[in-house]
C-alpha cells in the first residue's frame, strides 16, 4: 500500500493507498520541533487503530510545503516504513507543462493539485484550495499549468481581524442569518463568510476571462464545503484532491 503525506503549513494530511483505493485518511497538526520519532510513533499508533502494521506499507510519497519537514517525514519513512520516500519536486513526471516564471518557486501542493484535477475533471480547469493560504491554480485547455493567484486564508484574516481591532474579539465562523449584520457577532462572520465568497467568486471570473474553454472550478482544502454551500461558481469539491494528485505522481514516476 502506498502511504501519501501532504505536508502544509498548519496540517498534515496523510493517505493510505490500497491501489486505486483510499484505504485510510488523517489529519494532525504541524509541530516542527517534532523529532522523526514523535512522528513515527504517532504514524505507527493512527495504523494500529485501524488493525494495519507498518509493513503493510509498501511504498511512501511526500508533496511539502515546509523544507524544515521534508528531512523529518524521510527519516520518518526509512525509520518506520524501512524505504526511501518519493519525494514531490522538480524532475518528477507530471504530465502538465508548466509555464510558470520560475517553476522552483511553486509549492508542490500547487502542482500535486493541478495534476488531479486535469486527470479528474479535464482542461480547462481552476483549482481553488482553502488552506493556510488560499490559492488559486489554473490549467489551460491544452493542459498547461499557467500559474494562479494567493490570498491570506480564511483563518490569517480572521487572526489578523480580531488582534489587530481593539473593539472586535474572536467568533465562532459560521454563518450569519443575514448578511447585514445586526451585530458585532454576525457582522463580523458576514465579513469573513460572505467577504471570502466574494474573493472566490471574482477572482474565478477572471481567471475563466484569461482561459479558453469552459473551465471547470475545483475546491478543496478545510473551507471548501463551506464556501461552495454560497456560490454557484465552484463546480466540484473533492477533500481528497491532493492526496489523489500524490497517487498519481507516485504511478507515474514507477518504472
Amino acid at each position: 500500500m502506498l502511504l501519501a503525506f501532504d505536508i502544509g503549513n498548519t496540517s498534515i494530511h496523510m493517505g493510505l493507498w490500497d491501489g486505486e483505493t483510499l484505504r485510510a485518511t488523517w489529519r494532525i497538526g504541524v509541530e516542527r520541533e517534532k523529532m522523526p520519532d514523535e512522528y513515527g510513533v504517532l504514524l505507527t499508533s493512527l495504523l494500529a487503530a485501524r488493525k494495519l502494521d507498518p509493513t503493510d506499507v509498501t511504498a511512501c510519497i511526500i508533496g511539502c510545503d515546509v523544507p524544515p519537514l521534508i528531512p523529518t517525514f524521510e527519516s520518518v519513512c526509512q525509520k518506520y516504513f524501512g524505504m526511501e520516500p518519493l519525494l514531490v519536486g522538480h524532475g518528477l513526471r507530471t504530465g502538465i507543462r508548466i509555464l510558470y516564471d520560475n517553476p522552483k518557486q511553486l509549492g508542490a501542493d500547487r502542482i500535486i493539485d493541478a495534476v488531479a484535477a486535469t486527470r479528474l475533471y479535464g482542461q480547462p480547469v481552476i483549482v481553488v484550495d482553502f488552506g493556510t493560504a488560499t490559492v488559486f491554480d489554473a490549467v489551460n485547455a491544452a493542459g498547461d499549468y499557467l500559474g494562479g493567484a494567493i490570498a491570506p486564508g480564511i483563518g490569517i484574516a480572521s487572526e489578523a481581524l480580531f488582534s489587530r481591532a481593539a473593539m472586535l474579539y474572536r467568533v465562532q465562523l459560521e454563518r450569519p442569518p443575514t448578511a447585514i449584520g445586526k451585530n458585532t457577532i454576525n457582522a463580523m462572520q458576514s465579513g469573513i463568510l460572505f467577504g471570502y465568497v466574494g474573493l472566490v467568486e471574482g477572482l474565478v471570473e477572471r481567471f475563466k476571462a484569461e482561459l479558453d474553454g469552459d473551465a471547470k472550478v475545483v475546491g478543496t482544502g478545510g473551507w471548501a464545503k463551506d464556501i461552495a454551500r454560497e456560490t454557484e461558481c465552484i463546480d466540484i469539491v473533492d477533500s481528497d484532491l491532493t492526496l489523489k494528485g500524490l497517487r498519481f505522481i507516485y504511478e507515474m514516476n514507477q518504472p
